[in-house]
């Protein structure tokens, strides 16, 4: 009689990478993308594209919010698109510090918060000093996002905060993929599968 050996493999997770769009990826919303991944877990993930700029300036979402600001140079910063699926959402990526009254912690290094107060904050000058404002979200069902990285879409990196806050947006998605010694100058943009 032989003996079955079962091994079971404990499902990894990727909160708190980036996903770097593969140069095969065709899809517009996320070409050439860097996604900073919030939540993954077994029911599905939840990311901001952390390298595309909306239509706005910070000041205009402020105004739209009946928040007034007289901090220099806030009005003007640009609002990223964070992702397809709900537009009219605004996410705040920032370093931890004050609690609002909606932050999610993602690692000690970045929390993501979604309630008026911390955009209130930052018009007062009282707000996180490394930030970034997103409206929209990249969202993925269950086994969706595995389906994809299995499938060539993304390369998956832990985050880092330099890329997050001073990496500049034309350097991000080359400089997330460096982070795994990848040069995506280097690659092609189709894949194969043995």
């Amino acid at each position: 009689m032989q003996a079955t050996i079962e091994v079971m493999l404990k499902p990894t997770y990727l909160a708190n990478h980036l996903l770097i769009a593969m140069p095969g990826l065709a899809d517009p919303n996320f070409s050439r993308g860097v996604t900073f991944l919030c939540q993954h877990s077994a029911e599905g993930a939840l990311g901001i594209v952390v390298n595309r700029l909306s239509n706005f300036r910070l000041g205009e979402v402020l105004e739209q919010m009946q928040i007034s600001t007289s901090v220099r140079g806030l009005a003007e910063q640009p609002v990223y698109a964070g992702g397809p699926v709900q537009t009219d959402r605004g996410f705040v990526v920032h370093a931890p510090g004050d609690a609002w009254d909606s932050t999610f912690k993602v690692s000690d290094e970045v929390a993501v918060t979604t309630s008026r107060d911390v955009l209130a904050a930052m018009a007062q000058g009282r707000g996180p000093q490394r930030a970034l404002v997103a409206l929209g979200y990249a969202g993925w069902g269950a086994g969706q996002l595995e389906d994809e990285i299995r499938g060539n879409a993304w390369l998956s990196v832990p985050a880092q905060g330099s890329i997050l806050f001073e990496t500049p947006l034309e350097t991000r998605w080359q400089a997330a993929a460096m982070l795994a010694g990848v040069d995506m100058r280097l690659l092609i943009d189709y894949a194969g599968h043995a």
